[in-house]
């Protein structure tokens, strides 16, 4: 097994550092360019430790998925959320192409049904809950891209308590955040919940891909 070295756990530290501390960044009267850094910084740090841990093509790909979630974050600030949404949809696609290289030898009808109903849950909740109908086909475009992920997570040979859910954790802050656009639009604390979901979601993919990657290695 390749055990991580000093440094990768480091930069591991530092990530989960961002991720869990920017919860309370709106407490800090900080310019719009260090919070957009500090958003950004969690998953780029995560994406950075994946780099280190990589010895092959699969430990590459899982650096990009999470070097893409990171400018997801930073351009939806930046630019808003089409931007942000095509990188994002980017890195699911790259996900995708990972899950599917290594993907189970099997399946139980169970499994495979479940995987198959992620798909039309996630695309048409996400049609419905924005309250501006002209933008619902975009977003369950881009939801359709963010379930497929979500799916194919679940066929993986990569652990489900980790990855699986760590995928389906990504799915329900994108979600909260169409929810924000319709019914929870007041709600005080759905953006906390958003980036708890995210950040957590996140940080169990990452790490149960590196790990299952360094097992077999």
């Amino acid at each position: 097994m390749d055990r991580p070295g000093l440094l990768p756990k480091l930069i591991l530290a530092l990530a989960i550092l961002g991720g869990v501390s920017f919860l309370a960044a709106n407490r800090f009267a900080l310019p719009g360019a260090a919070m957009i850094a500090w958003k950004g910084s969690g998953v780029a740090l995560l994406a950075v430790y994946a780099a280190t841990r990589a010895k092959a093509l699969d430990g590459w790909l899982i650096a990009a998925v999470m070097a893409l979630g990171a400018a997801g974050d930073v351009l939806l600030e930046t630019h808003g959320m089409i931007p942000g949404a095509v990188a994002f949809l980017a890195g699911h696609l790259v996900a995708i192409a990972l899950y599917l290289r290594n993907r189970r030898p099997s399946l139980t009808r169970s499994q495979l049904l479940l995987a198959l109903l992620i798909i039309p849950a996630t695309v048409i909740t996400a049609y419905l809950l924005p309250a501006d109908r002209a933008g619902a086909p975009g977003i369950a475009l881009y939801a359709a891209g963010l379930a497929a992920m979500a799916a194919s997570a679940w066929i993986s040979r990569f652990p489900r308590m980790s990855v699986s859910l760590g995928a389906l954790m990504f799915v329900a802050s994108d979600l909260l955040i169409f929810a924000r656009l319709g019914p929870l639009e007041h709600s005080p604390l759905i953006g906390l919940a958003i980036w708890a979901l995210y950040f957590a979601g996140q940080l169990r993919i990452c790490l149960g891909v590196v790990g299952t990657l360094a097992r077999r290695a």
